[in-house]
């Protein structure tokens, strides 16, 4: 009988060791990565027609008809800067969530629970709003004004130089204000929803209850900041000049739609479903990736 040695030398079985111990040490953050990865290619078509009627206040027929006639070359156009700014959110999202969970249970220990999520949602927040460049140049690229004015991603990335840094920020306050609350408010309403419903045994059933956690979850919250959305994308749209407020636009948004705060929602349906479809996937993925690239941390 022949005995099958291995041909892998000792040295080598330490490396692999090393890399399996950085990659768990990172686990949310790949994972959060890859489920905002296969998200953005499955609903980018989505997101543009609604960012269409946030922008110019139509009808979702009428939205859908404008990107039917731009043709399929430009349906993708401005996938770019949400790829890179929403893989690389959603990385620091999760992954920060997690890493400011056990710097606060450390420095803070005698804080409750809740109140360690909920810091750590609202630092995780502030800390993708540091991507807000990806989101100024996506409305620019998305917005049919600046078609012929920039060709592609890094041409509108590297025109903006011409205003300053400070215009690849525009937009970053009503960012911030979504941003941290928005993380509060999934992650607290995550765990409140696991802890209701069991997950149950079958792959698929726990895969489902995570889409549908997180589809709830998701399309509430984008609902309830969908007027702040509205005012994010009308600042950003501007390119140069003069600087206004949250609430200057505000007002100008408003005074745009006839006073009518029904108007202000406009294209709230199409964005309800496109979040419960998004993040349902997000969810559902992340959880999916959790389990079956990594073993799952105690916080999970």
């Amino acid at each position: 009988m022949v005995v099958k040695q291995s041909c892998n030398m000792p040295g080598e079985d330490v490396v692999s060791v090393k890399m399996q111990m950085n990659l768990e040490e990172y686990r949310e953050f790949i994972c959060g990565w890859g489920a905002a990865l296969i998200n953005i290619t499955a609903t980018f078509p989505i997101n543009k027609a609604m960012f269409r009627q946030q922008l110019h206040g139509i009808s979702g027929f009428k939205a859908v008809t404008q990107l039917q006639k731009e043709g399929l070359g430009n349906l993708y156009r401005g996938v770019v800067p949400p790829l890179m700014q929403k893989t690389t959110s959603l990385s620091l999202m999760f992954g920060m969530y997690h890493k400011f969970q056990h710097m606060l249970m450390d420095q803070c220990p005698t804080w409750s629970k809740t109140s360690v999520q909920a810091t750590a949602a609202m630092l995780a927040g502030m800390t993708e709003a540091t991507l807000s460049p990806f989101e100024r140049v996506q409305t620019l690229m998305q917005d049919r004004t600046y078609h012929k004015r920039f060709t592609n991603t890094p041409h509108a990335m590297y025109e903006l130089r011409t205003y300053g840094l400070r215009e690849y920020y525009r937009g970053l306050t009503p960012i911030l204000m979504r941003n941290g609350p928005s993380n509060v408010m999934f992650f607290l309403g995550r765990d409140f929803l696991h802890d209701l419903v069991p997950l149950g045994e079958s792959p698929t059933e726990r895969f489902l209850k995570h889409f549908i956690s997180g589809a709830v979850l998701g399309a509430f919250i984008s609902t309830f900041f969908y007027p702040l959305n509205v005012v994010k994308t009308r600042m950003q749209s501007k390119l140069g000049g003069e600087y206004l407020g949250v609430w200057r636009t505000f007002l100008v948004v408003l005074e745009e739609r006839g006073y009518s705060v029904r108007k202000l929602f406009r294209g709230y349906h199409l964005n309800y479903t496109r979040s419960f479809l998004s993040w349902g996937i997000i969810n559902a993925s992340y959880e999916y990736l959790m389990k079956h690239l990594f073993r799952k941390s105690e916080l999970s």
